[in-house]
């Protein structure tokens, strides 16, 4: 049964036995914005099923207990967008984290699993979908609303226990335990991408120096859209960022010049694009450089991804799970094993991948 939660008194009561797993759900909004704004949590607790809104005075307060109690395992599904949302909204974290996406795909359910599916595949049950562009924000909100709601958690501790069954069974546990702690610290320690250019395919066909203005443009627009409260595209968007890196104006004047041409230009942080433009950074001069697309590196990539592919299938994994192209290409460009690569996926990697890279 569901229960709208009025006031924070309501958890602290309920807090007062706090059971051994909760289910935890969020809605929000961040369509205009860079961070996530809670607009309301879901929790599963025992047989009960919790709406709270966090819009009331003192409830992330009350909320931040259930999310650090050591003792409390919170059950969610694709965790990281939720995560960062009680970040902002609670000062504070979930943990431990039971992430059932992450899991299924470990225990071979299936890779990247939406909830309703992967409730259909384990319970049966067929839940509707009618309500995720829904305004979360209002008040009050529709009884369809609240029953698409209470429908997030109903389902995660049958989840739970059909994962941990079958990854326990196959000595995956954890796997999932490390996976789930890296999740968790990457959104606590998170300042940022510190080198965002990687992730920009046109960085590639860019030479080295305008990679370096590629890089400064984009590390002044992340913090700029962080401390502003707007989206990153809202800031610079990566069409206009990109010819400012490839073919930087004479100066200033010109720079409004070419603004012109863009609707959707910064001209009031013009002051500040041409400052990021023209301004090296103290730690440029270490950026990694993306891989460049010679017939060499295409190659070695290639089997590299054959490699991942055949034992992912070995140990029936879904593609992508142990290691990503993105991954692979930093393997690859400096032979230094990535951080996401590193535990679980390090061990099970590094003897069937490390034969296969370039000598250096």
């Amino acid at each position: 049964m569901a229960y709208w939660i009025k006031h924070p008194s309501e958890l602290e009561e309920r807090y007062r036995q706090p059971p051994a797993r909760i289910g935890l759900d969020t809605e929000f909004i961040r369509e205009r914005t860079y961070w996530p704004q809670l607009a309301l949590v879901q929790m599963a607790v025992g047989e009960e099923i919790l709406l709270i809104d966090p819009l009331i005075p003192g409830m992330t307060d009350a909320l931040r207990p259930w999310l650090t109690d050591p003792t409390i395992v919170k059950v969610m599904h694709s965790a990281s967008e939720d995560l960062v949302a009680f970040k902002c909204a609670c000062d504070a974290l979930p943990r431990p984290l039971f992430d059932t996406q992450t899991g299924a795909a470990m225990a071979g359910f299936g890779g990247g699993m939406g909830y309703q599916k992967l409730v259909a595949e384990i319970t049966g049950v067929t839940l509707a979908k009618g309500e995720t562009r829904s305004d979360w924000m209002r008040r009050p909100l529709s009884p369809a609303q609240l029953e698409y709601a209470a429908d997030d958690v109903e389902y995660l501790f049958a989840l739970h226990d059909a994962i941990q069954s079958r990854l326990r069974a196959q000595d995956r546990l954890a796997w999932l335990q490390d996976e789930c702690e890296r999740m968790v610290a990457t959104i606590e320690n998170d300042e940022g991408e510190h080198w965002p250019h990687l992730s920009m395919r046109a960085a590639q066909f860019l030479d080295s120096d305008a990679r370096l203005r590629l890089l400064r443009l984009l590390r002044w627009r992340d913090q700029q859209a962080r401390h502003s409260d707007k989206p990153r595209s809202w800031v610079l968007d990566n069409e206009l960022a990109t010819l400012l890196a490839r073919t930087p104006p004479a100066d200033y004047a010109a720079m409004l010049q070419l603004f012109e041409r863009f609707p959707k230009a910064p001209r009031k942080l013009a002051q500040a694009v041409w400052q990021a433009l023209t301004t090296p950074l103290e730690d440029e001069a270490q950026a990694p450089q993306p891989l460049a697309p010679t017939d060499a590196n295409k190659a070695a990539l290639k089997r590299l991804q054959e490699a991942v592919a055949s034992h992912s299938a070995g140990l029936g994994l879904p593609d992508g799970l142990l290691a990503s192209r993105k991954h692979l290409e930093a393997l690859l460009e400096n032979g230094q094993w990535p951080a996401a690569l590193g535990g679980w996926r390090k061990a099970l990697l590094e003897p069937v991948l490390q034969p296969l890279l370039p000598a250096r």
